[in-house]
């Protein structure tokens, strides 16, 4: 099939990424090697993989900035769902609703009580304007009405590192880089933000336990470009989803909070087309603007 393949990691769980790589490096026969393309807000590297031949060599890592950046964006130089191919699901990892120490709630219910009680006083921090993690928040504002100030940083690193200081009062972080931090005691946290609890953190109660509806997930997946010939996409497909049923990588990407996304490259396509739709309405609602 392929000599040769280059993943484009543009991702914040590119260890997920790594382990999916060596799997595939594994059982396909051919190297599966890792190169980041960063920079654009993800957009640098899909005009890469865009307008890469559609030979099967070169893949992305398909991540939740795929979706918002249709929106965020305005002229970009292609258009992510008609030229990349979809092919394969990988996981969905939660994102974790996290306040500081010295904020006196304990629970969701507790958190918006007292925003409502202190309008526009809560300060919610992001890793950036317009991305997944700031979208979470967003959403959690306009289905609860909550009135809270956002706080934009380049990066989760220093969001977290403001947050464990109180500078800021929340933030919706992704679970793997924030799961330390929650277990020993240095942030509280709330909720998580997937439809059901995350079993790593049994104990911690869903965001829509409280808010009905409420679900903002990261997920991730492999895409080609365009053209990409279909006997490729399915090889690469069944080798994804054989991994995704091997007892040790489940483990691996549970240790990541991460769930599964088996299926078909049309079912993968349609997880991307539903994303994108849900999160353009947020973009807009928002007003979030690209940095």
């Amino acid at each position: 099939m392929l000599s040769f393949a280059r993943c484009l990691a543009i991702a914040l769980l590119c260890f997920a990424s790594a382990a999916m790589a060596s799997w595939l490096s594994e059982h396909l026969g051919q190297s599966v090697l890792i190169e980041n393309k960063p920079g654009g807000g993800n957009n640098i590297g899909v005009d890469y993989v865009v307008k890469s031949p559609p030979d099967g060599y070169t893949w992305l890592l398909v991540n939740p900035a795929n979706g918002i950046n249709t929106t965020l964006y305005k002229n970009l130089p292609f258009d992510f769902i008609r030229d990349i191919a979809p092919v394969a699901g990988l996981i969905r990892t939660p994102n974790v609703m996290e306040v500081t120490n010295s904020l006196p709630v304990k629970s969701v219910a507790d958190f918006i009580a007292y925003c409502k009680a202190n309008p526009n006083k809560v300060n919610m921090a992001s890793s950036g304007s317009g991305t997944s993690v700031h979208l979470s928040g967003e959403l959690f504002k306009s289905m609860t009405g909550c009135q809270m100030l956002h706080v934009p940083y380049k990066g989760a690193g220093p969001a977290l590192t403001d947050l464990i200081g109180g500078q800021v009062h929340v933030l919706f972080d992704n679970l793997p880089s924030s799961a330390g931090h929650i277990r020993g005691g240095r942030i509280r946290a709330l909720a998580v933000t997937s439809a059901e609890r995350e079993p790593s953190m049994p104990d911690l109660p869903t965001v829509a336990e409280t808010v009905q509806g409420y679900e903002a997930t990261a997920w991730f997946g492999i895409g080609m470009p365009k053209g990409t010939p279909r006997e490729v996409i399915d090889k690469v497909n069944a080798e994804v989803n054989r991994a995704l049923s091997d007892p040790g990588m489940l483990k691996r990407l549970s240790e990541l909070g991460g769930k599964p996304i088996k299926g078909t490259p049309e079912d993968f396509g349609n997880v991307i087309k539903a994303e994108t739709e849900k999160w353009a309405k947020v973009v807009i609602q928002s007003g979030a603007k690209a940095e």
